[in-house]
């Protein structure tokens, strides 16, 4: 197994660094990468996820690629990046993206076609996610009738993401920027769960962020990866249970079971529980692209 990259370093440059991406200014343009870092819980664990950075930038490629919708990303060949005089490339070979510098739109983009997670919870309360009122009776995971789009609050780093009404969205960005996201969201997630569903892959839901480059709304960040949606396999899918997932399961379940608080420091992970993980993240993009991931 390859070594785990927790951190990166560019020194003097500006870099913000989020739960797992390093994001460093380079001006009109930015280099985002991918570590191998893993959270849960909204903490920030103490050993990653070895190769976990390169598979989330290798199917965002995929995706920008198939998908073919305007979006922010200029190459994820390190070479042709602009760095500092010395600096160590090897950290980040294979999990960098040079992309334009857009103005990011502030509401997280989520599309659902099916009733899972927070959607679940708010069903179960209401019988409504979002606003939407849903025909009653439907189970956990239950395919909803046409997919929903389902807007959220861009959380401040620890907190948690707040489902939104979209006249809430609208209030944020405006309406038509608010009715064009829709639209996308909706259009994106449709062709990928498509192409997904025929590789043995259920996309249950996923989240997308847009920016604005000179007027233009494109499509930013990662896409439909493991971290930013839920993927179930096809051939074991069930509904009125939790699916099986191709993410961090293992790592939340062993959370859950190991007797921690939430509050304090994480504890490390065992090796299995990080070997399995891996393991998925790794079926996942081999299931949908079709390549087998080096």
């Amino acid at each position: 197994m390859t070594k785990t990259l927790l951190t990166t370093e560019l020194p003097g440059l500006p870099v913000v660094r989020g739960k797992v991406r390093d994001i460093y200014d380079l001006g009109n343009q930015l280099l985002l990468v991918a570590t191998d870092r893993i959270s849960a819980f909204d903490h920030v664990l103490p050993n990653g996820i070895p190769d976990k950075g390169r598979i989330l930038t290798e199917l965002t490629a995929f995706w920008l690629e198939f998908l073919e919708a305007p979006n922010h990303l200029l190459s994820t060949n390190i070479d042709d990046v602009d760095l500092p005089m010395g600096s160590d490339l090897d950290q980040f070979s294979g999990r960098s993206m040079l992309v334009r510098k857009a103005e990011v739109l502030p509401v997280e983009c989520v599309a659902r076609g099916y009733l899972a997670g927070s959607a679940w919870q708010e069903y179960q309360s209401t019988g409504k996610v979002c606003g939407f009122e849903l025909p009653g009776g439907l189970r956990e995971c239950d395919k909803l009738p046409e997919p929903i789009f389902t807007p959220a609050t861009k959380a401040e780093r620890g907190e948690h993401d707040e489902n939104i009404s979209f006249a809430r969205a609208v209030e944020t960005i405006g309406q038509d920027r608010a009715e064009l996201v829709r639209m996308l969201t909706l259009e994106l997630y449709g062709k990928a769960a498509q192409h997904a569903e025929s590789r043995g892959v259920i996309i249950a839901d996923t989240k997308f962020e847009f920016g604005v480059i000179n007027e233009q709304v494109i499509l930013i960040d990662e896409v439909l990866t493991p971290d930013s949606s839920r993927f179930w396999p096809a051939d074991d899918y069930k509904p009125g249970r939790s699916q099986p997932s191709f993410d961090k399961q293992y790592v939340r379940d062993w959370l859950l079971q190991s007797g921690w608080d939430r509050n304090s420091p994480p504890p490390a992970l065992p090796e299995d529980v990080v070997a399995k993980t891996r393991q998925k993240y790794v079926e996942a993009y081999e299931k949908i692209t079709g390549r087998e991931f080096e």
